[in-house]
């Protein structure tokens, strides 16, 4: 099961950097929170409109990426 339809890049919104469902939450910004140690629980309660799916949507689009695997990103 994929999660990455929930990633999205347009470049009105962050100047295009991949962000999840439009909502001006960076990709990048999520990846370091989590791994700055903040668990999932901390994120959704501190950013409210996002969901656990959208961090797993992070996480994999992170691990593709570092494998080399680009895929075209929908628009927001």
């Amino acid at each position: 099961m994929t999660r990455l339809d929930r990633i999205t890049s347009n470049p009105d919104i962050c100047h295009g950097q991949p962000v999840v469902r439009g909502l001006r939450y960076p990709v990048s910004m999520l990846l370091e929170l989590l791994s700055s140690g903040m668990t999932f629980e901390e994120i959704l309660d501190d950013y409210e409109d996002l969901e656990r799916d959208d961090l797993l949507a992070a996480l994999e689009f992170g691990a593709m990426t570092t494998r080399g695997h680009i895929q075209p990103l929908g628009a927001a």
